[in-house]
């Protein structure tokens, strides 16, 4: 029988991050690096099993050469970091999950054997006690939670020793004992710093030198990241916007500037991306245009919400719109500008009534 790959790359800091922070987010940032890693699966790994924070992978049969095993390991550990810094750079939710998400980790375990089998409703799973050497090496005396650590079968497998080096990699020994049983390994402490990360694009930060078309003010007797949970969560949407059929969105991603979402109305599709622009300190934007509107070359409306205490707060909603042929600046001063007042009214209207009915039966 010929040796087999076992490679799990695990998030650190789940538990700490689940326990202190809000669960909904929190699972979703898990949810998208976890997305992330699978997607930045070069060597045709066959994922096992979704295990929490962590992801299951094999290879039967087959291991991977040094040199793609060391690539392989480099890319999920940039993949990762590239997608904290996107999360950070674009983050507009106050809440803790979104905010102490940038200081999450990554380790990855990799190690090799002989494989045994089990089937489970028809689904084909690594067994057997190598499996579960495997996950043991998840717990070991490394002194840190950013790291890759190979097996010393592993090792001997792709001819990896100590003298190895490079910008990347820098290689120690180590040992454990489990069950009274020493297993060794290679480490490596990885520096985010010297990893290549992917670049991505900044989302669209507004600024605007005339006033808004429209402006409606309104108070809350809800904290400020409340309101902000509420307006920037589309699953809420269809409670306090009237007129449209559904909204499409991605389920298992945080809100932040560059999302995308879809309003479906009368069978047609209307797209928004989300935006910000500047505010004042201890102030919450939320922000999203569209050119998707007929009447308007573009529009954006922004929620400025400001704290007046720990539970309440003052909600700003400002409209802007772009129309640069006659035929629709005249559309707008015709009709235009009272469709839009109206529908501003009746959403802040019915977002109102919706957070009040919220939060009595919290």
């Amino acid at each position: 029988m010929s040796r087999s790959l076992l490679f799990i790359p695990d998030i650190s800091g789940f538990t700490k991050f689940v326990q202190t922070t809000e669960i909904a987010h929190s699972q979703h940032v898990i949810s998208e690096l976890l997305e992330v890693l699978i997607d930045a699966n070069t060597q045709r790994l066959r994922l096992a099993e979704i295990e929490g924070d962590a992801l299951f992978f094999y290879k039967e049969d087959a291991i991977p050469s040094q040199e793609k095993l060391l690539a392989q390991i480099e890319t999920m550990f940039t993949a990762f970091y590239s997608h904290l810094k996107l999360l950070e750079t674009n983050r507009i939710c106050p809440c803790n999950a979104c905010a102490t998400a940038p200081d999450l980790e990554l380790k990855i375990v990799a190690h090799s054997s002989e494989l045994n089998f089990i089937e489970v409703r028809g689904q084909r799973k690594p067994f057997g006690p190598q499996v579960i050497e495997a996950h043991r090496l998840l717990k070991n005396s490394v002194q840190s939670d950013n790291y890759a650590l190979i097996s010393k079968a592993l090792a001997e497998d792709v001819g990896l020793t100590l003298d190895y080096s490079s910008k990347i990699f820098g290689f120690e020994s180590g040992q454990d004992n489990y069950d009274n049983s020493v297993v060794e390994y290679l480490y490596a402490i990885i520096d985010q710093d010297q990893l290549n990360l992917r670049s991505f694009e900044e989302g669209t930060r507004m600024r605007f030198e005339q006033e808004a078309d429209l402006v409606k003010e309104a108070d809350f007797t809800v904290s400020a990241a409340v309101l902000m949970e509420y307006i920037t969560n589309y699953t809420y949407r269809h409670h306090w916007v009237q007129g449209v059929d559904k909204f499409e969105f991605n389920e298992n991603e945080v809100t932040r500037i560059g999302t995308e979402h879809i309003c479906v109305i009368n069978g047609k599709h209307l797209n928004f991306v989300t935006v910000t622009k500047e505010a004042e300190p201890g102030e919450l934007v939320y922000g999203e245009m569209s050119t998707s509107l007929p009447i308007v070359d573009t529009v954006y409306q922004f929620y400025t919400i400001t704290p007046r205490s720990s539970t309440s707060c003052r909600l700003k909603t400002e409209v802007y719109w772009e129309a640069r042929s006659v035929f629709k600046k005249l559309a707008i001063a015709l009709f235009g500008k009272r469709v839009f007042k109206k529908n501003l009214d009746s959403a802040i209207n019915g977002l109102a009534t919706f957070v009040n009915k919220e939060e009595a039966n919290n």
